[in-house]
């Protein structure tokens, strides 16, 4: 059975990273409540949540996609590029190890967030610029071209991560918000969405993505497009950059593992 890997908000959330937009005040209570809305649509949808220990002392330990990419049987332990979101990765090799997966890890001086990750069948983009450098790129396509995949570098100066301003429909598609993307053409078949967060999808099957609720156009279109969306609402993360690819790490059951965008 396909799980989901979250990790609950720290009391600390509010004063949590933020880069490319203004602060604003978060909620960390309405917050809670929109995590577990989230985890519970996971839930409806057939998948089992798996909880990783708490990180009460980092604040955007909630954002646990950062931490962890999975390739199949393969988890990357990633080595986040602000420092105070190192310790966030201290108990990822445990969780992998529960998990019965093989693992590899990004070291010094490379630097990758998981966010900076799309997935598209063995095609592999890293936004690199941002909190990835390219020693992280060059570790990661060390460690994956020997398995089959291709790592493609694209540039990140417009948003925090890489899927901040793209993801993928499970027809490969690659979705986006032009105004944020460095360059479209660097995808093979790219479509503009309407809004900023209609670009986040995560894939929950072949005919099924999950959004952000604040986007009822952009879900109109996908839905225009033949996929069932489940939407949730998740405005407090949305304040800290967050998104709904980056508030869980998928690990699809090994019967339906194949190279599904998103994931």
């Amino acid at each position: 059975m396909s799980q989901a890997l979250v990790r609950r908000p720290s009391p600390q959330l509010a004063t949590g990273l933020v880069t490319h937009i203004e602060r604003q005040p978060v909620n960390v209570d309405l917050a809670l409540r929109q995590w577990q809305a989230y985890v519970d649509a996971f839930a409806a949808c057939g998948w089992t949540n798996t909880e990783v220990p708490p990180a009460e002392d980092c604040p955007d330990s909630v954002f646990v996609e950062d931490a962890l990419v999975m390739f199949e049987d393969l988890g990357v332990i990633t080595r986040p590029g602000a420092p105070t979101r190192l310790p966030e990765i201290d108990v990822v090799p445990e969780i992998v190890a529960t998990l019965g997966l093989e693992s590899a890890r990004i070291a010094a001086p490379g630097t990758l967030d998981g966010g900076d990750i799309l997935k598209v069948g063995s095609d592999i983009y890293v936004g690199s610029g941002g909190r990835t450098n390219a020693e992280g790129v060059r570790q990661l396509r060390g460690i994956l071209e020997p398995r089959g995949y291709a790592v493609i570098a694209v540039p990140v100066t417009k948003v925090l991560h890489l899927k901040s301003a793209v993801t993928a429909l499970p027809d490969r598609t690659v979705i986006g918000f032009e105004p944020l993307v460095d360059d479209t053409r660097l995808f093979p078949r790219f479509r503009p969405m309407p809004e900023e967060s209609g670009s986040h999808v995560v894939v929950i099957d072949d005919e099924t993505v999950l959004m952000a609720a604040d986007c009822p156009r952009s879900v109109e279109l996908i839905e225009n497009l033949g996929y069932r969306v489940v939407t949730v609402d998740i405005g407090e993360f949305q304040k800290l950059e967050g998104c709904v690819t980056c508030l869980s790490v998928r690990v699809r059951d090994v019967q339906s593992r194949r190279p599904l965008p998103g994931r």
